[in-house]
This record gives C-alpha cells, structure tokens and sequence, in this order.
C-alpha cells in the first residue's frame, strides 16, 4: 500500500522528535481526538449555518428592524422594499437557525429577536 503525502509528512515530523516519540500514527490519532474535543463536526456544521444565514444583506437588515422591535411580514416587507415570499424566505432562514421566533396572533405571524444575548454580541463584533 502507498504511503499518501500526509503520511510521510506525519513520519518526518515523528521523527524530527517534535511528537514526543510517538509514531506518525499515533501523532494522526491525537491530532484526530483534539479536533473533536475542541470542536465537534456536528457543532462546526451547526454553527456554519448560522453563518450563512447571516451572511446576506437582507438578512442582516431584517436582524436590525427586528432588534427595535416585534414586526408581522407585511412591516418587514414595507421597511425593506420586499415582495411576501422574499421577506417570508429570508424570516424563514432566520428561524431555522434560531435566530429569530414567530408569535402567532389570529391570523398575523410576528417576528422578533429569539436570542437578545447574540443580538448584544453581533453589535460589539460590528456585525449590526
């Protein structure tokens, strides 16, 4: 069996002596067990979501009218200039990755901050 480039690197590296006199394998494990202790794929892939969803212009702005106060779909798409399902779409994606609630009064679907703490984030880091 061929050893792939990152094994032979693994090798060069074990025995440089900077692993501790582990052997390349047992280095490759380590660095395997501190990746999913430090950050699982399941919460990397959580969080890449959240990411992406803020990463829109739209989306950015619906946070904003949001953090002043509760709005129903039909203010939302007045303030940004939106059709219904564009303004539905972009609140939708916002609510799946739990940054946004709805509160249903009668037939009227309001929408507001589901996380001030996040919001209080996003605003030191600039992103709001």
């Amino acid at each position: 069996m061929a050893i792939s480039k990152i094994d032979k690197r693994l090798q060069r590296l074990a025995a440089s002596g900077i692993c501790s006199g582990e052997t390349a394998s047992e280095y490759a494990e380590k660095l395997k067990e501190q990746a999913d202790k430090n950050q699982s794929l399941e919460k990397s892939e959580a969080q890449s979501k959240v990411l992406k969803a803020l990463a829109d212009a739209i989306r950015l702005r619906i946070l904003g009218l949001l953090s002043s106060k509760e709005m129903c779909v039909c203010e939302v798409m007045v303030a940004l200039d939106l059709t219904q399902p564009t303004a539905s779409h972009h609140l939708r994606i916002l609510e799946n990755v739990g940054l946004v609630k709805d509160r249903k009064e009668g037939k009227w679907v309001f929408y507001s901050i589901a996380n001030p703490e996040l919001l209080e984030g996003m605003r030191k880091l600039k992103i709001l």
